[in-house]
């Protein structure tokens, strides 16, 4: 096990720390909560990595999206993560996607066989339909919910999709795969998909400009909670890997 890696073999055991050091996992959009998720990937020694997002670095992002620098605006966000991610374990294969998936490209984007998929986009019918691809062909997805309008990182919950409350995207993203995906309609069953949301209400302010999205561009957001979200998801990630040695 290389060294810089060593307390993550301490921590989960040296079979553990050899499953993630294998895994290849694909992150998908990686603004305020996915990129952060990708720091916590990187650090783990995940193997192999996959990113998909087509922004580029904004002066707005500053606030809470590990891209964002004065020195790195106007760089396509992919590829300042990948750039990091070689810094801190350069055994890492990164993959860029320099695209946004839509239900109409999941197949191509998808394509590739991963040990799982982190849902980190914020669009509801993008989730919908990722979500059902994936589950389709049995593949794991964790889905993360609204970060914005929200203060405290101690109310970040994981729970089955079926469980999440005070959360507008979620519920949403939950509406359309019962509708259109054959999702079970009975709240009492199951989804099988692990959600990262915060049982904290949205807060706004009236005297401030707020498009009314479920974004964090429409709500406001800080790093602590959007850094809160991701890290979440890869915990989730990086136990379930673990465990499966």
């Amino acid at each position: 096990m290389d060294r810089r890696f060593s307390g993550i073999a301490r921590l989960y055991g040296e079979a553990g720390a050899g499953a993630i050091a294998r895994a290849r996992l694909c992150v998908v959009g990686v603004g305020g909560v996915g990129s952060w998720a990708v720091e916590a990937l990187a650090r783990s020694g995940v193997g192999r990595i996959t990113l998909i997002d087509m922004d580029h670095v904004a002066e707005s992002n500053i606030n809470r999206q590990l891209p964002a620098l004065e020195s790195t605006l106007g760089r396509a966000k992919i590829v300042v993560l990948a750039e990091r991610v070689a810094q801190i374990n350069p055994a890492c294969e990164i993959t860029l996607v320099d695209d946004f998936v839509s239900p109409d490209n999941l197949e191509v984007l998808l394509e590739q066989e991963h040990d799982w998929v982190l849902d980190c986009i914020d669009n509801a019918r993008v989730k919908a339909a990722m979500i059902a691809w994936c589950r389709a062909r049995g593949r794991r997805i964790v889905t993360v919910g609204a970060a914005g309008g929200q203060i405290d990182p101690t109310r970040v919950r994981v729970s089955d999709l079926r469980r999440t409350e005070q959360d507008a995207l979620l519920a949403r993203t939950r509406r359309i795969l019962r509708q259109q995906a054959g999702f079970p309609t009975n709240p009492r069953r199951s989804f099988g998909v692990p959600a990262v949301w915060s049982d904290e209400p949205v807060r706004t302010f009236e005297n401030c400009a707020n498009d009314g999205s479920l974004n964090c561009s429409g709500f406001g957001a800080c790093m602590p909670v959007t850094a809160a979200f991701g890290l979440a998801a890869a915990a989730l990630v990086l136990r379930d890997l673990a465990g499966g040695a």
